[in-house]
């Protein structure tokens, strides 16, 4: 005879709903953790070199300051005599480009991006936090002059974003951070196609076709090597960076934005080679303090330096406008309602330590578009003072988004807690 008590039990667990945003297991979220951690650090690194570029620019230093970003330097036979500022954002950023794509290649290969189930969300949040913000940009600037910026809103600046996360909500979900983290990955991978398709004005296939045979070589060291280039000190120093630094240079010279370059540079690199050497993640853990304690900081410095009061029409231009609009209100908008349909039309529900104020408020603070962001306004224009207005909206975007993301974010400490006195 079937017990009656077990029936209701069956059936309850047949008809539970699929739980969203959920922590994936203990090994992923130690990850993550390490993640946020050397994040937290990297953002306010970045914080204080923008803080001192923007500060050098409208101080009695300013002379000197554009003086030195505006140095040239390199060999102009082979097209590299450029301006510091344009080495920063053109050979530095290739690094950090490098590290996110390491970061791609593991999530789609190991991590949160392998699984239609757990990557759904974040890929889907993360196409509607590029489009809304896109089309609100464009809405306001159709048929203007700055148009062609419309990308410069949808990018999310992860280093930056999650050292806020961590100051605001240091005791926030880990699968909100997962979340977070994930999504920024996944728009990191659309602004770097949309810098590859959009901003490449004409390709010259001849370097293109050249930086094949550097690339190929690149990969087989990488892959037949990978427990030699893990453990050793100077292989990676003397043999990958030398050919990294060819396909760098021939992807600058065919037009391609030569920071693509470093993606398919981490595209290489095995996640988990033979012998189970995960160089990959050798790499992530040595390279990371050179991106994020050098090359990010130095574009930063550089690309923060815009003199208030000079040639900038900010805030009234559409430029300034559609970048407030589209980071400030575009990127929650289109994140938050993003996840809400994937949960009606999935019949999924979020996981009950996950708050939708709290969807809320990460959709608010990937609206911190602050490296990308402001590396395709390097690229959207030529006219000095639309890329100031620009420089502007992003910046001041970025710190109302920052705001707005506290007031949805910032928890209040429970009542009971306050009335109990405190342990001895």
């Amino acid at each position: 005879m079937n017990n009656p008590a077990h029936t209701p039990n069956t059936h309850s667990t047949r008809g539970r709903k699929r739980r969203i945003l959920s922590l994936v297991n203990k090994r992923e979220a130690a990850r993550v953790s390490r993640l946020l951690r050397a994040e937290l650090v990297g953002g306010i690194i970045i914080m204080v070199a923008a803080a001192l570029g923007f500060i050098a620019a409208n101080s009695p230093l300013a002379d000197g300051y554009f003086a030195l970003r505006d140095t040239r330097i390199g060999p102009e036979a082979l097209h590299l005599n450029l301006t510091l500022g344009q080495w920063a954002a053109d050979g530095l950023l290739a690094i950090f480009f490098f590290m996110v794509g390491l970061e791609l290649k593991r999530e789609f290969v190991a991590g949160a991006l392998r699984k239609f189930s757990t990557a759904v969300v974040p890929v889907a949040a993360a196409v509607g936090g590029v489009a809304v913000p896109a089309l609100i940009y464009f809405a306001i600037n159709n048929g203007g002059p700055g148009s062609h910026g419309w990308a410069i809103p949808t990018a999310t600046d992860i280093a930056f974003a999650v050292a806020v996360l961590g100051l605001l909500a240091p005791r926030i979900p880990p699968a909100l951070r997962m979340f977070l983290l994930t999504l920024a990955v996944v728009d990191d991978l659309f602004a770097i196609t949309i810098i590859a398709i959009f901003y490449t004005a004409e390709i010259n296939f001849l370097p293109l076709a050249l930086s094949i045979v550097p690339l190929a070589l690149y990969a087989f060291i990488a892959h037949r090597f990978p427990a030699r280039l893990a453990r050793g000190m100077w292989g990676p120093w003397l043999i990958m960076l030398p050919l990294g630094i060819v396909v760098w240079a021939l992807f600058h010279a065919s037009g391609i934005h030569a920071t693509i370059a470093g993606v398919l540079l981490a595209f290489m690199i095995p996640v988990s080679g033979r012998r189970g050497t995960p160089l990959a993640e050798v790499f992530e853990h040595r390279f990371s303090p050179l991106s994020t304690g050098i090359a990010v900081p130095i574009f930063a410095f550089f690309a923060a330096g815009v003199a208030v009061g000079g040639d900038s029409n900010f805030p009234f231009d559409p430029i300034a406008i559609g970048v407030l609009v589209g980071l400030v209100v575009g990127k929650p908008i289109g994140i938050t309602l993003t996840t809400w349909a994937i949960t009606k039309f999935t019949r999924a529900e979020l996981d009950p330590a996950v708050k939708w104020r709290e969807i809320i408020g990460v959709g608010a603070l990937a609206g911190v578009g602050f490296t990308v962001s402001l590396l395709v306004t390097e690229l959207s224009f030529s006219n000095e003072a639309d890329a100031d207005t620009a420089r502007l909206a992003v910046m001041v975007a970025s710190l109302v988004a920052v705001a707005v993301a506290a007031c949805f974010l910032v928890r209040k400490p429970k009542a009971h807690a306050l009335s109990q006195p405190p342990r001895p």
